[in-house]
């Protein structure tokens, strides 16, 4: 959409008091703010409705993030293989 600079807004305001007058023109003015203000109203309300419903439910917040350490667990061992037993003859 191309900018509206100084003269293109003078070339603008000059059609528009010769097609309406000098006496509709602050009429017309008015009449345009008044939309114009009514639009940024319903488009504001519009805006924050959706806002409102996307946004996520409110949920408490979650804990600061802890660490765990498990307890430590006992050493199982394996079984002590059992003594040679020595041949002695009584």
């Amino acid at each position: 959409m191309p900018n509206i600079g100084g003269p293109e807004l003078i070339v603008i305001l000059l059609v528009a008091l010769v097609v309406f007058g000098p006496r509709k023109l602050p009429e017309l003015g008015r009449t345009v703010g008044q939309g114009l203000r009514e639009f940024r109203r319903h488009t504001s309300g519009i805006t924050e409705e959706l806002r409102s419903t996307m946004d996520p439910v409110t949920t408490p917040p979650a804990p600061s993030v802890t660490t765990v350490t498990a307890a430590p667990q006992p050493v199982v061992q394996a079984p002590e293989a059992p003594a040679p037993v020595s041949a002695q003859a009584s």
